[in-house]
């Protein structure tokens, strides 16, 4: 198949690209550096000649609200339009876990906005919500770090490896569309803060992690089950401690 990847270039378009290669598709990373910018529609057409499968794996420069919500909802609806001239069979989105249960996140409100317009595409489609991945953990205790002191909610947290995430969503991309959503999770469950406290202790960061109900996750407070599924996931294999060893990279 060919199969195109936007963002193809990132942290989870990367591993895409090396999984289809391998298994013999014919894998395209589509990104500005590779000469397609969805935002503008330009080489979108192009890459898309041929194209039987197309995964979203992009993400947005800016995490502000309006400029979250401007990417995902110009970039998606530009990709929608090119893939339904193009003929494309199913078109694969990367999510998160919880979307729904924070709508006043600005960054879970424009990928429900993304979501919205996939379903209603009328293109096939497969939607993979994912939890945390393992990879952000200390970008999570950065953007609640004031002083030495990192304050995190103490709720269920269920982070898992991108290595684990690509698996999922390269196996999702060359079945059947699902015209639903799978959940992905790691294989194992924490209390956020605990997490945060063992991730920061493994890279021999200092920082204190102080347990905080009242703590934001990139400005919304949290419920406890806010971030995990809320029924059957699929889990993925690679536990934090052996990922931050660098056993689980591949």
């Amino acid at each position: 198949m060919k199969i195109v990847v936007i963002g193809g270039t990132g942290l989870i378009g990367s591993k895409l690209i090396r999984r289809f290669t391998a298994h013999g598709h014919e894998a395209v990373a589509a990104a500005p550096n590779t000469g397609v910018n969805t935002l503008t529609g330009e080489g979108l057409a192009e890459v898309l000649v041929g194209a039987d499968v197309v995964v979203d794996v992009s993400n947005s420069p800016s995490f502000e609200p309006a400029a979250v919500m401007e990417f995902f909802t110009t970039s998606t609806g530009n990709v929608l339009a090119a893939e339904a001239e193009a003929g494309v069979g199913h078109h694969v989105a990367l999510s998160i876990v919880g979307t729904e249960r924070l709508p006043d996140n600005g960054y879970f409100a424009a990928k429900i906005a993304q979501e919205q317009l996939i379903e209603s595409s009328g293109v096939p489609y497969s939607l993979v919500h994912a939890t945390q991945f393992f990879e952000f953990a200390i970008g999570i205790a950065d953007a609640a770090t004031t002083g030495s002191l990192v304050r995190i909610a103490p709720v269920k947290f269920q982070p898992m490896a991108g290595d684990d995430v690509a698996d999922a969503v390269a196996k999702v991309a060359v079945g059947t569309p699902l015209n639903g959503r799978l959940e992905i999770a790691g294989p194992e469950q924490y209390q956020m803060d605990e997490f945060i406290r063992e991730a920061l202790a493994l890279h021999n960061d200092p920082r204190e992690v102080v347990a905080d109900e009242h703590a934001t996750y990139f400005g919304s407070e949290l419920l406890d089950g806010s971030l995990v599924p809320e029924g059957d996931a699929q889990l993925g294999h690679i536990r934090y401690a052996d990922w931050a060893k660098g056993d689980g990279h591949r």
